[in-house]
């Protein structure tokens, strides 16, 4: 599942905390012997179509880390432990680099991949698999995009390449927005037409000290006093007054409220009430 990191004025997503597919910081000797040492067959595969070391070792990487991880890293993305693992393990002279083929030779390098794992790349198949919603799961809760990696590993499945993290984290969003809204238009449908102009009001109305009636309803318990407590009642008495709260969020997911809350500020719950 993508990890969101919420910030002022949007979403930001991270690579490095989410899910996709990557390379690890460390790897272990265990896991580069079971995931990257070429088998015979297919070092001799990578010598049949490049004439020198450094285009095979190329080849090689770019091979295991699709079967590894579903999709082919930029040169740059490959650890030097994995690249040097690669290399003594089809015994190349020590010193050789991979050499990246470049324009439409990388593109036919990564065709015979796909070929010789007998994958598919057709990246709008990938993007509907991943972008799949459940409308029954999507009504209260999360939507971190279901192009997360359970979506993502269906399209692996089907034999398809996974699509990029940057095609993944773009669906991800525009499908949050969609799903967020649905949920925001279902609470004010269930508030009656008095109980909306009085929630538009608390954005109008302004206490002695000039901030909003809105600013109110976020005050919290203060320090255990007989003042504090009879005013703390009669903070809740105001409160219950706007209408109950649990019928208009019927169905919606506890964590999504609690992010609503955090999130929400008087413009959001302008444009939502109207």
């Amino acid at each position: 599942m993508l990890t969101i990191v919420w910030a002022r004025g949007g979403i930001v997503t991270s690579i490095e905390r989410t899910a996709y597919p990557r390379f690890k910081r460390l790897i272990t000797a265990h896991e580069l012997h079971l995931f990257f040492a070429p088998t015979r067959e297919e070092a001799a595969w990578a010598a049949e179509r490049m004439d020198s070391d450094g285009h095979q070792l190329a080849l090689l990487l770019a091979l295991k880390s699709y079967q590894r991880m579903g999709w082919i890293p930029k040169p740059d993305e490959y650890p030097e432990m994995v690249v040097d693992f690669v290399r003594r393990a089809v015994e190349m002279p020590e010193g050789t680099v991979p050499l990246w083929a470049t324009g439409r030779t990388a593109e036919r390098q990564r065709t015979e991949v796909r070929r010789w794992l007998g994958a598919t790349y057709d990246q709008a198949a990938a993007r509907r698999i991943a972008g799949g919603v459940d409308p029954e799961r999507g009504h209260g809760e999360e939507p971190s995009g279901r192009p997360d990696q359970h979506r993502a590993g269906e399209g692996r499945g089907a034999g398809l390449e996974l699509a990029t993290f940057s095609t993944l984290d773009a669906m991800a969003s525009t499908i949050r927005k969609e799903v967020n809204a649905a949920i925001c238009a279902g609470i004010h449908d269930r508030m009656n037409a008095v109980q909306r102009a009085g929630l538009l009001r608390l954005l109008e109305e302004r206490d002695e000290d000039g901030t909003t009636q809105y600013n109110r309803v976020k005050k919290q318990a203060q320090a255990p006093s007989w003042s504090h407590f009879k005013r703390l009642v009669t903070q809740l008495d105001w409160v219950d007054a706007l209408g109950d709260s649990s019928v208009w969020m019927d169905g919606v997911a506890s964590r999504k409220i609690t992010d609503f809350a955090g999130e929400a500020d008087a413009s959001e719950l302008k444009a939502y009430a109207q």
